[in-house]
Parts: C-alpha cells; sequence; structure tokens
C-alpha cells in the first residue's frame, strides 16, 4: 500500500516534473534573483519585464541540454540535493553538540576574535570541499566525466563544459568579492 504523498511523488515523476519542470523553476529564480543583484540591466524596480524574460530564457537554454542531449539529470539532482541537506545537516548538528560543552557566550567573543579575512577563507575553502564532495559523491560528475572510458574524458564537449564551468566559478568569484569590497566601504 503507497501513501498519497508517494503517489503524488511517482505522478510527478512520471510526468516529468523532476527531469525537467522543478530544475527549470530552480534555475529561472536563481538566475532572476543574480540579475537583480547584479543589477545588469538598471535598478530591478525599474526591469522586472527584462529580468524576468532573460532569467526564462537562460533557464530554457541550461534545461534544453539534458533533454537534447539524452542525459538523465532526474537520479544526480535528486542526490545531489539530498546529500547536500545531509551533509548541512550534519555540520548544523555537530556545531550543537559542540555548543553543549562550552561556555556561555563564547560565541560572540569568537565571532569579535575571528573577523579577519583569514577565517572567511577558510571557511569559504571548507564549504567547496564539502560542495566537490557532494557534487562526485551525488554522480553529477557523470555530465562532466562520462563513464563510458578515459578516452571520453578528454573529449571536446568535455573539456569545453569544464571549461565555462571553471570560468563561472571565477567570474562568480570576482563578482563576490567586489561586492562585499563595496560593501565594506
Amino acid at each position: 500500500m503507497t501513501s498519497a504523498i508517494e503517489t503524488v511523488i511517482l505522478k510527478l515523476q512520471s510526468m516529468g516534473a523532476f527531469q525537467f519542470l522543478f530544475p527549470f523553476m530552480l534555475t529561472a529564480a536563481v538566475f532572476y534573483g543574480l540579475l537583480r543583484r547584479s543589477q545588469l540591466f538598471g535598478k530591478p524596480e525599474e526591469n522586472i519585464a527584462v529580468n524576468a524574460v532573460v532569467a526564462l530564457v537562460a533557464a530554457f537554454m541550461v534545461w534544453a541540454y539534458p533533454i537534447l542531449v539524452g542525459v538523465n539529470v532526474e537520479v544526480m539532482l535528486s542526490k545531489f540535493f539530498f546529500q547536500g541537506t545531509l551533509a548541512a545537516l550534519v555540520v548544523v548538528i555537530g556545531l550543537l553538540v559542540v555548543s553543549m560543552f562550552l561556555p556561555k557566550g563564547l560565541g560572540e567573543s569568537l565571532g569579535e576574535k575571528f573577523t579577519g579575512k583569514g577565517v572567511w577563507i577558510a571557511i569559504l575553502v571548507l564549504g567547496l570541499l564539502i560542495g566537490v564532495g557532494v557534487f562526485f559523491a551525488s554522480g553529477a560528475s557523470e555530465i562532466f566525466f562520462p563513464s563510458e572510458g578515459f578516452g571520453e574524458i578528454l573529449s571536446e564537449d568535455v573539456i569545453l563544459s569544464s571549461a565555462v564551468l571553471i570560468g563561472l566559478v571565477v567570474i562568480l568569484g570576482v563578482i563576490v568579492f567586489l561586492t562585499t569590497r563595496e560593501e565594506k566601504k
């Protein structure tokens, strides 16, 4: 006997909601948020329609690739988000357990002492390591590094995809660095 929620999830899966609809909605929301934050097309209040159209078109372009190429990202994305949530829960529970043994008010004093740039770099590196671990553990690396054989790893598409991914990460890092530097002024 299946539960009502299981029936709904299986019905959504048969309709392709996990293969296209939900990833598309998430990608469109992220693009829209980034466009509003970056103010690429001017003040967000004045360019709502432009930001929305660009976000929707970009999300369609992103999620057309798996369908046109025939890559099934449904299981990979589900595993990625599930394992990412578990990793976050492990960190939160670890902090809760550690906080039981620390004196009261230690968090505030540590927050005042660790305001330097090195602490944020260490936190960023730790977050990136956890993210990369979840990325490879979920099997999402199969998109960039197919398991058909070692010769496929060096294919032109994989090299180009990896270069674009690295470029986007570098651009995102520069944008974050510049916006945090401007906010400090």
